[in-house]
């Protein structure tokens, strides 16, 4: 048989055929793994967005493909029960905020997983800090002053949150307490018809992520008066914390963390940790996430067992205190 030379086109097509024959197997040794990062809220939400702005990039340090699930429903419990029966074997991870892991054992009677005893903590994800906002028609120009003016006034503050035992109603209780001013709280069933309320002045504030609220701010549809955290956000440098104001203890940070099956083992939550952590340290992944509000935040599993320990009791202590149930 005569061997006909190639042209450069099937020369180059060739060349690429071969390159590519020889990388499948590579990439079928991987066995077409999949993690799942499943999410408690429907797509478009600030979880999700935290969850999608991770995946590709954690997908590329795990070496697999890193896929976003959203269970929404039940306040969490869906996508919790999903997690603790899912395999333990580091494929299914859950993104959740603070109040389905450290504030719902203490405000449901009962709760159908166990945050201590049916989650292995993995990492620390973000930090989302508290900052009170009020509407424009209202000229306080900080906490100080709206404080001040309700307690001359002959009405109580009116401060919405996103629902009974949620982060804006306890940090309003933090509040409440730090400052000694009349408040009335009024739930919402969500933050969305909260915030568009205090914009439209029918009530007065609310305590909100940054993330949640900065584009509002940016817009000139609210106004921040005061920090719930022990430094200034470097988003709202102008905006003074409430410690510096003289109100001691409004400290509310709805921290987003990473969980997996209990029984997962230690080898893969430190994996799993350790590839977040060069996650967040991406440059493109940072600055993402932090032009949203959200301050990336990589703990190891024992930091994040820790933390979750503390706010447990932090949140439980005051989920007795004023005696708040669920809606």
């Amino acid at each position: 048989m005569h061997a006909f030379p190639l042209s450069r086109r099937a020369a180059v097509a060739l060349a690429v055929a071969c390159a590519l024959g020889a990388v499948a197997p590579a990439a079928l040794a991987q066995g077409g793994k999949i993690t799942r990062i499943v999410v408690a809220f429907p797509p478009g939400g600030p979880v999700d967005f935290v969850a999608r702005a991770l995946s590709e990039r954690l997908g590329h340090e795990l070496g697999e493909q890193v896929i976003v699930e959203n269970r929404a429903g039940a306040n969490g419990a869906l996508a919790a029960d999903f997690t603790v029966r899912a395999p333990a074997d580091g494929r299914t991870l859950w993104l959740t905020s603070v109040g389905a892991v450290a504030i719902n054992p203490s405000l449901y009677d009962k709760l159908s997983y166990d945050p201590a005893k049916d989650l292995a903590p993995v990492s620390l994800v973000v930090s989302n800090v508290e900052v009170l906002v009020v509407g424009e028609k209202n000229k306080a120009p900080t906490a100080r002053e709206f404080v001040d003016a309700a307690k001359k006034g002959s009405a109580p503050l009116t401060l919405a949150s996103s629902g009974s035992g949620s982060v804006p109603h306890l940090a309003a209780e933090l509040f409440r307490d730090a400052s000694g001013a009349p408040v009335s709280h009024i739930p919402y069933k969500g933050a969305a018809p909260a915030i568009n309320d205090v914009i439209a002045g029918h009530v007065d504030g609310f305590f909100g992520d940054i993330a949640g609220v900065v584009n509002f701010i940016r817009a000139g549809k609210l106004r921040p008066i005061g920090i719930a955290a022990p430094a200034r956000s470097p988003l709202l440098p102008d905006v003074k914390t409430f410690q510096e104001m003289g109100m001691a203890g409004v400290d509310s940070d709805n921290w987003y963390g990473l969980f997996a099956p209990a029984r997962t083992p230690r080898a893969d939550l430190d994996r799993i940790s350790q590839a977040l952590k060069r996650t967040l340290a991406d440059k493109a992944v940072a600055d993402r996430l932090a032009a949203s509000g959200s301050t990336p935040r990589w703990s190891s599993p024992a930091e994040l067992t820790a933390l979750l320990q503390k706010d447990t009791a932090k949140w439980g202590a005051v989920v007795k205190a004023k005696n708040i149930k669920a809606d």
